[in-house]
């Protein structure tokens, strides 16, 4: 039972920075300084996709024409 990155609710480090098309180090960053949303799971830190795509619609900036 394989699911795809769209497919699953939680994303990796790896996952998320390809999602997002940012490096591992910028997302380390992010999360230190609590910029992203992000949960974690023991040690492990996972994204909600949900979560995420709600917070790209709150940081996207408005094109004017």
């Amino acid at each position: 039972m394989g699911y795809s990155a769209l497919e699953k609710r939680f994303l990796s480090m790896n996952e998320c920075s390809e999602f997002l098309g940012v490096t591992k180090g910028t997302l380390y960053v992010w999360v230190c300084h609590k910029k992203i949303p992000y949960v974690k799971v023991g040690r492990l830190v996972k994204f909600d996709l949900n979560q995420l795509e709600q917070w790209l619609k709150k940081n996207s900036v408005a094109m004017l024409n």
